[in-house]
């Protein structure tokens, strides 16, 4: 074989589409540093390979191959480990300060004590918190049954750190801000899987780690961080489970006499996928974040449908002529009892304390007022929570009282009006104009990630409708679970902070919008095979900038969340600072 052909199979079998005959603007192309885009082999579509650094990378830091090697070995776990002990010391720093009951904590911290000292919510007396800030040991608990308008699984969690810790602000907040850390952890090894990149899981992580809302959220004890941890479980277990699916169809496959993976229609449409724990898992997860709000319940609903459209594409790569069929036969009854039955069974759980006590409130309602009731003939506490929970969701759905910091979730994206959980003003402050000191804690995102969200957004929309790219549709999928549900209530009284659940699909599409514009490894053997020159002037400067942009905008992120510390954390700073953070008048 000549050369000139050598060079031109080399190009076929790097997938060059402009096989022997490149027209004369493609050649153009090539010279100022254009290479085709390679065609991905099936087995890579169906179970993508990771990323590595580039050997470039490790000579300008002088670091030799061997170590190099061992380095990129253990980043996969290292990294992530890294960026959580981060966020970890960024949480547990002065986590007992402010030395108060703020916002909801009024509700949760002692409904949490009362759960897990005696298996039910008691009727706490009014102006406890005093009491229980000074001398908690002081202060008995009620066995009056109090009427709670949410499930139980969030307040056993902060009752757990209660029950290390005393009931103390530093023990009602300590489970949450460990969930807080490890949804660090996770999101980190989700977008590394999902991205197949380690830079950009840890990209991901970071920028929860400094994002305001989340930081907040972490430091008190309230509901919405336990069901967003939840959910972000959830969504990392579908994703292990959408990996493990894709491997095994890939395996199943046949090769051909050169050893290329080739599709198969039988075998894509008829193919058993087995056991799937990972399923499984993200049932219970979604079972406990229904558990502890019921927003968790349509998280579940959007992610029961996502799975299944994962295996759609999975089957459609590896051959299937109809894959909805395929799904219908071989997925969709064993993807309904993994989750959503999982899920149920859960939640009942979750009431096991309220069940086995007798003594909760509407506990007994079955026995007493719905005695009469047609439906006897089941269990009198399955009943009788039937009957809660109806008169919770009827609580729910029209609790329209007006609030301060009440906000419709149309403004949520822009920051338009924020939580203040805490604020004292002190007098005789030298140091400002005013003679005022002020320290808030305000449940606000960091600004510039918020709204550079707002395009990534758009880019994540883009580019799932335009590339029909999987991730951009997870992503987006995440999004329109925590956010979408509150739109057909906005006539109740609703709030900011809600929009927590889905900070960790924000992180995810800026990360996705930032990666795109970092741009592609320059990959010079690629290049080689289809007989370019390995200097690549053009590519290198292109990813020069994009690194130039990306590290800058992390930065200002990183700058903005260190610029609203004092107000995510209750320090005290002249009226003065305090009025040059409120940047809208709304957070005022």
């Amino acid at each position: 074989m000549t050369s000139t052909a050598s060079e031109t199979q080399r190009g076929q079998d790097a997938g060059d589409p402009l096989g022997e005959q490149p027209t004369s603007w493609q050649r153009r192309l090539r010279r100022f540093g254009h290479v085709p885009r390679p065609e991905t082999s099936l087995r890579d579509r169906l179970d993508p390979p990771y990323t590595r650094p580039g050997r470039q990378m490790w000579s300008v830091l002088a670091i030799p191959p061997r170590v190099a090697d061992l380095l990129v070995r253990w980043s996969g776990w290292g990294g992530p480990l890294l960026v959580t002990l981060v966020a970890g010391l960024l949480r547990f720093w002065k986590l007992d300060q402010p030395h108060a009951v703020i916002f909801d904590e009024t509700y949760y911290a002692k409904d949490a004590w009362a759960l897990v000292n005696q298996g039910y919510e008691g009727s706490w007396p009014k102006d406890v918190d005093k009491q229980i800030l000074n001398d908690p040991s002081s202060v008995p608990i009620p066995t009056d049954p109090g009427y709670v308008v949410h499930p139980p699984v969030g307040k056993w969690i902060i009752g757990f750190g209660e029950q290390l810790f005393d009931f103390t602000p530093f023990g009602w907040r300590f489970m949450v801000a460990v969930l807080g850390t490890i949804s660090v952890l996770l999101l980190c090894r989700i977008g590394r899987r999902l991205f197949r990149s380690t830079f950009l899981g840890c990209l991901a992580g970071l920028l929860l780690a400094v994002d305001g809302l989340h930081f907040v959220m972490s430091r008190t004890a309230l509901l919405d961080l336990i069901v967003m941890f939840f959910v972000l479980a959830a969504f990392g277990c579908l994703v292990v489970d959408r990996d493990h699916a894709r491997r095994r169809l890939s395996d199943a496959l046949p090769m051909d006499e050169e050893g290329v993976l080739r599709p198969d229609a039988r075998i894509a449409e008829t193919l058993r996928l087995g056991w799937r724990p990972w399923r499984l898992a993200a049932g219970v997860m979604l079972g406990l974040a229904f558990a502890t709000k019921w927003n968790g319940l349509y998280v579940l609903a959007a992610f029961g449908l996502m799975t299944v459209l994962w295996d759609v594409g999975a089957r459609r790569t590896a051959g299937a002529v109809h894959p909805y069929q395929a799904v219908l036969r071989r997925d969709l009854i064993p993807a309904f009892f993994s989750t959503v039955p999982v899920a149920i069974v859960t939640y009942l759980v979750s009431w096991t304390g309220w069940i086995v006590t007798d003594k909760g409130y509407y506990r007994n309602w079955a026995a007493t007022e719905g005695k009469n009731s047609s439906w006897n003939w089941l269990p009198d506490w399955l009943r009788s929570l039937w009957h809660y929970e109806n008169q919770v969701y009827d609580f729910h759905v029209g609790l329209t009282s007006g609030h301060t910091y009440e906000s419709n979730p149309w403004s949520w994206l822009v920051l338009g009006r924020p939580v203040s959980y805490f604020y004292e003003e002190q007098t005789g402050c030298k140091e400002s104009s005013t003679g005022k000191c002020a320290a808030e804690v305000l449940a606000i995102g960091t600004p510039l990630l918020w709204w550079l969200a707002c395009f990534a957004l758009a880019y994540v929309v883009w580019r799932w409708f335009f590339r029909r790219d999987w991730r951009a549709g997870a992503i987006a999928c995440g999004v329109v679970a925590g956010w979408l549900p509150w739109f057909f209530y906005q006539e109740r009284t609703i709030f900011l902070f809600y929009a927590v659940v889905f900070v960790p699909f924000l992180c995810l599409a800026v990360t996705m919008m930032l990666g795109a514009i970092l741009g592609p490894a320059t990959n010079t053997g690629t290049r080689a095979e289809l007989g370019l020159t390995t200097h690549d002037p053009t590519g290198e400067r292109r990813r020069t900038l994009g690194a130039i942009a990306v590290g800058v905008l992390v930065l200002l992120i990183i700058w903005n969340f260190i610029y609203f510390w004092p107000l995510y954390t209750g320090t005290s700073i002249p009226e003065d600072l305090w009025r040059d953070r409120m940047w809208l008048d709304t957070w005022v």
